[in-house]
């Protein structure tokens, strides 16, 4: 079967419409935006001192990673009433506004309105006109991309701000653990001085009664006043210390931390357990840490604002369009007869701009390059955060047992001096010396489990851990945002 036309003949209206419906589908889906890839991670393929089989793709969520009911409660308080992690979401929402206002304007806007107007004319008349109906203002037919570039600049932009929020809340997370354990340790230490000061108060009374005696010399009470005053000085600066800790630890939880939820007084020694947390590989960071998602989100953005940027030398094409009544006379308005619409399309393509548009170009692909640049220096500072935690976690656990070792040892140093001294084999001095030696293997003792702890909490950040990553999928579908 065929079918044969005439070429010297106009084509009937039917075949006229889709052809111009196809026309316009081709020309709607011009787009001048970049073809986006991914830059590659300018980083080694692996952590040093983490083996290649550890997966991290399953972080624990920031309440399987803490193991203290109090801190657990503390960070969950913060999250609610942060006022930081509060702006950072109130940011989301407004650009998600912002998106849904852009996302708009590739749709025309349809307004209920009525006009009218009167002019005299030479010969003395007045003629009137009013009109009444739906209108379309300046539609813009996005045919070469502009708008919709626009649109997903927008979207990813909102994408960051969604990764911004992660990248708080993780901060936030890491931020109250760290403030808490410290605050614990200060309350530790502060238990140690006041028992190492009420013990060299003691000794202080018994070295000047011994010295009014003539038991004692004045270099033995000198030593002795002075190793009372150095633990009265580090016990005004612990208290000191903690006060200031505590100030922080309100700020970060949005009001004044309820006591019931400050480390427990019989908890001191006993460090808050914290979960394991495999380092994995570096290419997982691409998908775990916020920030790095935010830079990407960024670079997508600054991607299409490129297509926006080409899409302005080409024609911009407008419809203003009219659909109502108009009459002569304000009473023949929707009068039979009187209905009507009028089309007004324009088309503008610019010739002389002083260079506007190209400028413009070059701005947005040095913004992209700018993008670029961040993305790959926020995966350097990741790789660099995760090696730093890795390295202390390698280290710390040998430090802590040799700081263990070195306690016990002072301790029985101590027992020792005190015997000889009791003996009078050997002088107060050692006895004294001993003292301070253990005083300050305890604080070094505490302060490296302290150490070790922080160090957990920040290789838990520093790998993304704390949230749920989205799918691919629902990423990819922007009506969900609207």
């Amino acid at each position: 079967m065929s079918a044969e036309f005439d070429l010297n003949q106009p084509l009937p209206r039917w075949r006229l419409l889709p052809m111009g419906l196809a026309l316009l589908a081709l020309l709607s889906a011009c787009s001048f935006t970049p073809v986006y890839e991914r830059p590659e991670a300018p980083v080694p393929t692996s952590f040093t001192g983490a083996s290649a089989d550890q997966d991290a793709s399953g972080l624990p969520s920031w309440s399987d990673f803490v193991g203290d009911a109090r801190l657990r409660e503390l960070i969950e308080l913060s999250l609610a009433n942060n006022r930081d992690l509060r702006l950072a979401l109130a940011n989301v929402d407004l650009v998600r506004a912002q998106y849904r206002i852009q996302r708009s304007n590739e749709w025309p806007t349809v307004n209920l309105g009525a006009t009218g107007s009167r002019q005299s004319r030479e010969d003395g008349d007045t003629t009137s006109a009013y009109t009444a109906g739906l209108m379309v203002s300046a539609w813009e037919i996005d045919f070469f991309g502009r708008l919709r570039s626009l649109s997903e600049a927008a979207l990813a932009q909102f994408f960051a701000s969604e990764e911004a929020a992660r990248a708080a809340q993780t901060s936030l997370v890491a931020a109250v653990a760290s403030t808490w354990l410290s605050l614990q340790v200060d309350d530790e230490l502060l238990t140690l001085t006041r028992s190492t000061l009420q013990t060299r108060e003691e000794a202080l009374r018994l070295t000047r009664l011994r010295f009014d005696n003539g038991a004692a010399s004045a270099l033995d009470l000198r030593q002795a006043e002075s190793l009372t005053a150095a633990a009265r000085a580090t016990l005004a600066q612990q208290q000191r210390q903690r006060s200031q800790r505590l100030n922080a630890l309100n700020l970060l939880a949005g009001q004044t931390v309820p006591e019931g939820l400050l480390p427990a007084p019989d908890a001191q020694g006993v460090p808050a357990s914290l979960a394991e947390v495999p380092a994995g590989l570096p290419s997982g960071l691409l998908e775990r840490r916020p920030d790095i998602r935010q830079a990407e989100q960024q670079l997508k953005a600054a991607n299409a604002n490129i297509g926006a940027a080409r899409a302005a030398f080409f024609p911009r094409i407008s419809l203003t369009a009219s659909l109502g009544s108009a009459s002569t006379e304000l009473s023949g308005l929707f009068q039979d007869g009187s209905w009507g619409f009028s089309v007004a399309p324009q088309a503008m393509l610019p010739i002389f701009d002083l260079g506007r548009n190209q400028a413009a170009l070059d701005a947005s692909r040095v913004a992209r390059d700018a993008a670029v640049t961040q993305y790959e220096k926020a995966i350097q500072t990741a790789f660099r955060e995760v090696s730093d935690a890795l390295a202390g976690r390698a280290t710390l656990k040998d430090q802590l047992a040799a700081q263990e070792s070195l306690v016990q040892a002072e301790t029985e140093r101590l027992r020792l001096a005190d015997l000889r001294y009791r003996n009078g084999v050997a002088s107060f001095l050692d006895v004294l010396d001993a003292q301070r030696s253990l005083f300050a293997a305890r604080q070094a003792l505490s302060q490296t489990r302290l150490a070790r702890q922080l160090n957990q909490v920040d290789l838990f950040r520093a790998l993304g851990g704390g949230w749920s990553p989205e799918t691919q999928a629902q990423r990819d579908a922007p009506a969900g945002r609207s």
